[in-house]
């Protein structure tokens, strides 16, 4: 066993700044081995008030602290459980910044298990406290983390002693080579991994392993990849539609092998849509209500579409949560009841595949840093077990290591097909995978982008599925956005200009190894050239981002109010002052025109010499001299555009955060992008989502398509809206409140506060408010969180720090009495299924930002930017925060208005026309509480 002692550290504390906020509460756990040594945990008075919050996380009232001794008292008896041991923490140095601010803990040797857990657990997916006791299943007496210190202490013993039994399991050659790698670096967690060695190397003489030390073995082996990519038939088949329907009608396949499995003719009209698209070679878009089970009617005649006529279909979706649920729930389950075998794959871009050349040159040289060797440890054990080499099985935690995923991934230029497919690097199989199989799953800015690039990274489809196709455009747009700032061009500099490590300082080395010297010589003349070049651009950088800022102070001043983002706009180009921006940009742009020029030219000159002498690694610092060109040539041409050659179907911008200057783009248009690249380049087009339609302003004007099919320019697509399965009617109330003041009007805020607490008191929690901004929410979130704490109600919100996944699995929780407030993310996308959710109250009609650049550019180009374009694009947002409160058959409750402009104003009703037909009432505030629960608890 160890002899190293180590002491479990926690505290509780009045908030996360250790120069401003103080420890309530502190425990600390001496541990060596298995055995506990000693335990101590205390109270702390921080001589000033425990925020509500605090109180309600913790438990510790203010009365509680007042009692215990000061900082100050308990030194003494601290100090000597601390001595020179070895201190452990869930994010060690959140405690350890209080702990130091009190003169402790300073100059220990310091292990912070969300680093190891990282490491030894990358597929836990969420790395607090709480969700690895969960995940490992570790003793928890309390149930759920009480955020108490000697609790949490304890616990972080118990996944300390979990990450230890884990690393005793990994062969000695990683344990060798994580220590190896460790020690050079003076990676803080090494000694953890020393401990680990010093045991295992005891009991290797008994085996075989020390014969494998010292070698740096191949990692990646994926499953064999069988069969051939199938031949699209030139004459396809026919699908029979009542046969495919026949899967999930009363008595069909689905209802044999799922007890749960419910017959919705909502479901059967969508999937005969879908087979008519396939057999018609049509385009047709389906909006499909909450429930209609979407993804089933389209995945079934798409998978008999691909294997009866050998041509793959292209399922497309938006987010990460639905591709998931395809590829690991909905495709297994269709698997099951199909009479043939159907092969799924997902294809993401380049960037999200480790190339593992590239990391076993890392191997080979080592990391450079903390966050990279963090990375390089996890990437080191996870090899061996990944089927994918995707990054998503690895959780990238900080921007350090995102960094250095960005030197690792299969976008760099040295990951090619000719280099790396005999090595079975995870972007080539992935490739190989999309190839062989029936289904390939994506996302919206991959397809566009392959698309528009002549099908560089997806194999040859003509059939495509657009889920979640409300998002199609602003996907598109963010997908061909582009976004520069000082850092980012630092960035691209400092590695022309670093003498060690970077990629001229390589390419010199080994050309002066391989050359004879007078070769060696023109070669040094001109990478002495670039390098003078990359010395004069970051002078003119400096100017350049100088001369932006002074300009952008003074025409912030003339518009006598703050603007984070200013348009640049033909009148923003004539103002005094931009002409000196233009002149700066234009020196800038000279020398990384130079940089570029040299690069091509030394990447001719390796390819010059290529035949008469062998440069290590010549030709992968050819190809990254030509992907480095490339990348600064087209940074340079979009920056170009930006300050000096403006394209009119472009948008243009600037940002200012938190003194931080960045540069934007973005296309104006997306709709002839898809036009072009879907509509008339593809057979079977399906768009389809559960917000659609928007309703016109003629109150006699039913919802219709007719907005989506204008922004994507489907003007010859087929249509369908089927409705959902739920009994809106009988299941659900839209409480209008018919005296609250409008927004941003007196009294507004105080009635928007006051009706939370009131319905959130009557339902003892279960309530979600949806917010358009993060200003008022959080400004909500401190007015009401006392009032609901003294009812025993907790307060989460968007902004306490928590991910939204942390705070929707508080929410969840059987026992919680909680209001959850979310703003943009918490709109679509959260699933809070049951009695959990009993009360949806939304704040603000969820209109744009009008100085939002993208969207004042393209508001400029209708003749009504209002009705033909702000309101349509709130009302599919504001059905998408309809939407999360009924996810279930049986699910019941209230949703609740609080802006008035939905009575009020001409176009409020076009908001209430595009909702399900349910239950509407107008009423007064202060009925709101006691008729929402009249309504829960009426007898039906």
């Amino acid at each position: 066993m160890s002899a190293t002692t180590y002491v479990a550290i926690d505290v509780e504390t009045t908030g996360l700044d250790p120069k401003t906020d103080s420890i309530i509460e502190v425990a600390a756990i001496t541990f060596r081995g298995n055995d506990i040594l000693d335990e101590y945990s205390s109270l702390v008075n921080p001589h000033r008030e425990v925020p509500p919050f605090i109180t309600q996380l913790t438990g510790i009232t203010q009365a509680m602290v007042d009692e215990a001794p000061t900082m100050f008292t308990l030194r003494s008896h601290l100090r000597p459980k601390l001595r020179d041991h070895v201190l452990v923490g869930h994010n060690v140095g959140f405690d350890l910044g209080f702990l130091e601010a009190e003169r402790l803990g300073v100059g220990n040797h310091r292990l912070d298990t969300v680093t190891l857990a990282s490491i030894l657990f990358p597929d836990a997916g969420r790395f607090n406290l709480e969700s690895l006791v969960n995940y490992l299943g570790l003793p928890n007496p309390h149930g759920s983390q009480t955020h108490r210190a000697l609790d949490d202490a304890e616990q972080t013993v118990e996944l300390f002693l979990a990450l230890r039994e884990r690393a005793m399991g990994l062969q000695l050659s990683q344990i060798d080579e994580l220590v190896e790698a460790g020690q050079r670096l003076g990676w803080p967690e090494t000694i953890f991994f020393e401990d680990i060695l010093a045991e295992r190397v005891r009991t290797a003489f008994e085996g075989k392993e020390l014969r494998h030390r010292g070698r740096l073995p191949r990692l990646f082996v994926p499953g064999k990849l069988e069969g051939r990519a199938a031949v699209p038939a030139e004459n396809p088949n026919m699908l029979d539609p009542d046969l495919v329907a026949s899967m999930i009608q009363p008595g069909g396949n689905f209802s044999q092998l799922f007890d749960a499995f419910e017959y919705r003719p909502q479901q059967v009209e969508m999937l005969d849509a879908v087979v008519g698209a396939f057999n018609d070679g049509a385009h047709v878009m389906v909006e499909a209500g909450t429930g209609t089970g979407k993804s089933i009617a389209y995945l079934i005649p798409a998978a008999f579409w691909s294997v009866e006529n050998g041509r793959r279909v292209v399922i497309s979706t938006n987010t990460i949560n639905l591709q998931d649920q395809l590829i690991g729930k909905d495709i297994p389950e269709l698997q099951k009841v199909l009479p043939f075998e159907l092969r799924a794959a997902v294809r993401k871009g380049k960037r999200n595949y480790v190339c593992t050349r590239l990391f076993q040159q890392m191997r080979h040289s080592g990391p450079s840093n903390s966050d990279e060797m963090a990375l390089y440890a996890r990437i080191l054990l996870w090899l061996p077990t990944t089927e994918t080499g995707d990054v998503a099985e690895l959780n990238l935690r900080t921007p350090g290591e995102r960094l250095a995923w960005s030197r690792l991934n299969g976008e760099n230029a040295s990951c090619s097909s000719d280099h790396c497919a005999a090595e079975n690097c995870p972007l080539h199989v992935a490739k190989r995978r999309a190839e062989l199989a029936n289904l390939v799953i994506v996302n919206h800015s991959l397809l566009l982008s392959d698309l528009a690039n002549e099908n560089m990274v997806l194999p040859q489809f003509y059939d495509l599925i657009v889920d979640e196709a409300h998002h199609l455009e602003s996907a598109v747009t963010d997908g061909l956005s582009f976004r520069a700032d000082k850092r980012f061009l630092e960035a691209i500099l400092d590695d022309v200009n670093k003498q060690r490590g970077g990629l001229l300082s390589d390419l010199q080395s080994r050309l002066e190894a391989a050359l004879p010297p007078d070769f060696a010589t023109k070669f040094a003349e001109l990478i002495n050239r670039i390098r003078r070049e990359g010395q004069s651009a970051v002078i003119r950088l400096d100017e350049f981002f100088t001369t932006l800022t002074y300009f952008l102070s003074e025409a912030m001043n003339r518009r006598s109010q703050f603007a984070q983002q200013i348009r640049i706009t033909p009148a923003v180009r004539v103002q005094p002052g931009f002409d000196e921006v233009e002149i700066s940009w234009d020196n800038l742009s000279r020398h990384l025109h130079g940089i570029v020029d040299g690069f091509t030219k030394l990447a001719g000159g390796l390819n010059d010499i290529a035949e008469q002498f062998d440069v290590e690694d010549g030709e992968d610092l050819q190809l990254a001299l030509m992907s480095n060109g490339r990348s600064l040539e087209e940074t340079r041409l979009n920056l170009d555009g930006i300050i000096l050659s403006p394209d009119n179907q472009m948008i243009y911008w600037v940002e200012v955060f938190k003194e931080r200057v960045s540069l934007h783009a973005a296309p104006l248009h997306v709709g002839p992008l898809v036009q072009s690249n879907i509509f008339e380049a593809l057979e079977t087009v399906v768009l389809t989502s559960a917000t659609m339609r928007t309703a016109g302003p003629d109150a006699r004007e039913e919802a219709n398509f007719a907005y989506i099919r204008e922004r994507l320019h489907a003007y010859d697509v087929d249509e369908l809206a089927v409705g959902s399965p739920f009994d809106y009617e009988n299941q659900t109330l839209l409480y209008l409140v018919t005296d609250i003041s409008e927004p941003n009007q007196p009294g507004y805020q105080r009635m928007l506060e006051d009706a939370i607490v009131d319905v959130a008191t009557s339902l003892g929690g279960r309530t979600m408010v949806l917010f358009t901004a993060y200003s008022q929410l959080n400004q909500t979130a401190k007015a009401i969180e006392g009032s609901l704490a003294d009812a025993g109600i907790t307060t989460l919100a968007q902004s306490s720090g928590g991910s939204r996944q942390q705070l929707l699995d508080q929410f969840k929780k059987p026992d919680a009495q909680a209001v959850l407030l979310g703003t943009r993310s918490f709109w679509e996308g959260v699933d809070v299924p049951g009695e959990a959710l009993q009360a949806v109250l939304i704040a603000k009609l969820p209109f744009d930002v009008p100085s939002d650049p993208v969207f004042a550019a393209r508001s400029e180009t209708f003749d009504n930017a209002f009705f033909e374009y702000s309101v349509p694009e709130a009302v599919l947002r504001f059905r998408q925060g309809f939407g999360r409160l009924n996810r279930r058959t049986t699910d019941e409750g209230v949703v609740i208005i609080l802006d008035k402009r939905v009575i009020t104003k001409r176009y409020g009703q076009m908001f209430v026309d595009a909702l399900p037909e349910c239950t509407v009432l107008r009423q007064r505030l202060d009925r709101i509480g006691e008729l929402t629960l009249r309504w829960l608890n009426r007898d039906r």
